[in-house]
């Protein structure tokens, strides 16, 4: 019986998304993370299911969240961005 490798795996899914997914807004781009540690996965379900800005500066970072705040972002836009990254990473944030 063959083993599965974890790291092939993880290469394999690293060479077809990328190490970062990315977005912009305002002629900005964002990244955002294409794989979460398990340490990011524990931090966000410590995060009420209604804190967007907890889970934005979870995933952006403390530099680009202060960016994104700058700019005036409605729900729809946030809903919009994490539909397309979960569709592309697989990473289903943000849906009940």
């Amino acid at each position: 019986m063959a083993r599965f490798d974890v790291n092939a795996a993880r290469a394999q899914r690293l060479e077809a998304l990328g190490h970062t997914w990315s977005f912009e807004l305002d002629g900005e781009t964002y990244t955002l993370p294409t794989e979460l540690t398990r340490a990011t996965a524990k931090s966000l379900r410590r995060l009420d299911d209604n804190d967007v800005d907890g889970l934005l500066r979870l995933l952006m970072g403390e530099e680009q969240f202060t960016r994104f705040e700058r700019h005036e972002v409605t729900m729809q836009d946030i809903a919009a961005v994490l539909e397309a990254y979960g569709k592309e990473t697989g990473l289903g944030l943000g849906e009940d």
